[in-house]
């Protein structure tokens, strides 16, 4: 059995993939990135192919393909590809009737269109500033005191929405921490955080052409207030995938690894 791999070095985690020759999925890792970007793939690669019997070393991958902020770090790479094109192909393979995607990363927001083969037909892309990243997230839910996953499941409590006009990250900061002072509901503040993010998304959602659904790939996929918030702006349905959204970009540099490698 050969094996193929991919491996996503995004500026907040590191991620990898690993796929049999049927294109089954056999093993999968995420770790948090470190400084170093070739520790970060390194890490992510080895606590992979512990998981894969038959393998022992990156070099053993018949093919492997590096994605991300850090796919020219990744030790052993055949080759790298952008982690657009890979986010596009890794949610082709998990459901091929999904045509457009929102992807939000630790430090930049990206909208794309699929085309029919799992190749890029349009992208759009937002990395001028933090507000509505992952970055953004993890500072929300500092200034609110909370872990990330709490904060994330706070605004749908809310019966209201406090609106949030700052759109730096910084300022939206402050503006945060003064209205929790003030002592306004927290969980209306952060449905308000939400929306403010969902709005940013708007116009990403409009390049890639989504028209009656679209899907959230990176770590804030699983933020299910900001889905939320995202169909009420949109007005459309998130499609919810079967395989870990954080996973869709090192999933699509397997999968080209596995085309690639079996066309030798």
């Amino acid at each position: 059995m050969k094996y193929f791999g991919g491996c996503d070095v995004g500026s907040t985690y590191a991620k990898c993939v690993i796929l049999d020759e049927n294109g089954k999925m056999v093993a999968d890792a995420t770790v948090r990135s470190k400084i170093n970007p070739v520790k970060s793939a390194e890490l992510a690669l080895g606590e992979a192919i512990e998981k894969v019997a038959e393998l022992n070393s990156a070099e053993q991958l018949s093919y492997l393909i590096g994605t991300g902020y850090g796919r020219n770090k990744v030790p052993f790479a055949d080759e790298n590809i952008s982690e657009i094109s890979c986010h596009a192909m890794g949610v082709h393979v998990t459901n091929p009737e999904v045509k457009a995607i929102i992807d939000i990363g630790g430090q930049d927001v990206k909208g794309i269109a699929i085309d029919k083969d799992g190749t890029v037909k349009n992208f759009a892309m937002n990395d001028k500033c933090a507000a509505g990243t992952g970055r953004f997230f993890e500072a929300m839910a500092n200034a609110f005191e909370m872990s990330l996953p709490e904060f994330c499941k706070l605004s749908l409590e809310a019966k209201n929405t406090i609106p949030i006009t700052a759109q730096c990250t910084v300022f939206a900061e402050s503006e945060v921490i003064s209205l929790v002072g003030e002592g306004k509901p927290m969980d209306e503040i952060a449905a308000g955080i939400q929306l403010a993010v969902a709005k940013r998304c708007f116009v990403m959602a409009k390049k890639a052409g989504a028209t009656d659904s679209i899907t959230l790939t990176g770590g804030c996929a699983k933020n299910e207030g900001l889905k939320r918030a995202i169909e009420k702006v949109l007005k459309i349905k998130v499609v919810d995938l079967a395989i870990d959204p954080q996973l869709m970009g090192a999933l699509g540099a397997a999968e080209y690894a596995r085309q690639k490698g079996l066309s030798k």
